[in-house]
């Protein structure tokens, strides 16, 4: 991930790209990113960050248990309002964020790895929220 600070990206820019997502999922995807690559790979910063790179697929499933440890049974309400309801809306967001200098990609990461990851009423039903959330808060 390049150090742009927020003033010097061109949000309205990757908005077009990407999609009318409030500029909330764009943080989202990238806060998620690093919950996900300490999930896959620990809190151990001092791998380069090509070393700590996830796939499409861990991403996707990263940002769904991100979305729940965040917003609990809320999570699905939370996306919906954002316009994000598959897990190829996370893709357009991630490969907009990567066009824009945001976040890196290997030569093989397409957009494509984005497409049907999960079933969002599957994965946020009322019955997986509660399992995830149980599991959350096992000691």
């Amino acid at each position: 991930m390049s150090e742009q600070t927020q003033g010097q990206v061109d949000w309205e820019a990757i908005r077009r790209q990407a999609g009318p997502y409030p500029l909330e999922a764009y943080h989202f995807v990238r806060e998620g990113l690093s919950y996900t690559a300490n999930t896959v790979f620990g809190e151990d910063d001092s791998l380069p960050d090509l070393d700590r790179h996830v796939t499409g697929q861990e991403l996707c499933l990263g940002l769904k248990n991100y979305a729940v440890d965040q917003w609990g049974m809320m999570a699905p309400v939370v996306l919906e309002c954002w316009g994000i309801r598959s897990s190829e809306d996370f893709g357009r967001i991630v490969f907009a964020m990567i066009d824009a200098g945001l976040m890196s990609r290997r030569p093989d990461d397409a957009p494509e790895d984005f497409r049907g990851v999960f079933d969002f009423r599957e994965a946020f039903s009322h019955q997986e929220l509660a399992a995830h959330i149980g599991e959350c808060n096992v000691s």
